[in-house]
C-alpha cells in the first residue's frame, strides 16, 4: 500500500529531546540496598549490569561456537545434565580467553584445522601431523602454563 498525499514534517520537539537523551542509558532495579547491606550506588548498578551483560553474551558465544543448540527438556536429569555441559563451556571458554588473551570462537576456528593421525604399521605407531603456526603454539603453551603469571 503507498500513501499519497499529505503533508510531511519533522517532530521537532521530539528531535530535540531524543538529541539530548541520545547516549544515556537507564537502570530499573528493585532492590532496597546491596548484598552487603550497604546503599545502592551507580557503580553497584551499572556493574551488576555489566557483568549480566558478560554472562548473557557468555552464554550466547558459547551455545554457538560449540553448537549447543537449545534442548527443550522435560526431565530434571536431563536438565541438569545440559546445564552442566553449558557451565562447564563456560568455563573452559572463560579459562582458555584468560590464558590466552583470544576469543573462544578464535580459539575452535584456528585449532580446528589441525589433526594428529597416528597409525599402526606393524609394532610400530606413525604419527603424522601438520605443524602448528606460531600464534597457535604461543597459545597452546600458555594454556599449558602452570604459573598464572
Amino acid at each position: 500500500m503507498k500513501l499519497t498525499g499529505g503533508t510531511r514534517t519533522v517532530n521537532r520537539t521530539l528531535e530535540a529531546k531524543s538529541r539530548a537523551l541520545a547516549g544515556l542509558k537507564g537502570y530499573v532495579i528493585n532492590l532496597e540496598s546491596c548484598p552487603a547491606g550497604s546503599p545502592i550506588t551507580p557503580e553497584f548498578v551499572i556493574g551488576a549490569y555489566h557483568r549480566l551483560f558478560q554472562i548473557e553474551k557468555s552464554f550466547r558465544m558459547s551455545r554457538h561456537d560449540l553448537r549447543a543448540r537449545p534442548i527443550y527438556h522435560r526431565t530434571r536429569d536431563s536438565i541438569e545434565a545440559h546445564l552442566t555441559i553449558v557451565f562447564a563451556a563456560l568455563a573452559v571458554g572463560c579459562f582458555i580467553k584468560e590464558r590466552t588473551g583470544w576469543s573462544i570462537r578464535r580459539f575452535i576456528q584456528t585449532a580446528r584445522r589441525y589433526r594428529t593421525i597416528e597409525t599402526q604399521a606393524g609394532t610400530h605407531t606413525i604419527t603424522a601431523a601438520d605443524p602448528l603456526p606460531d600464534d597457535l603454539a604461543q597459545a597452546l603453551d600458555h594454556i599449558h602454563r602452570t604459573d598464572t603469571r
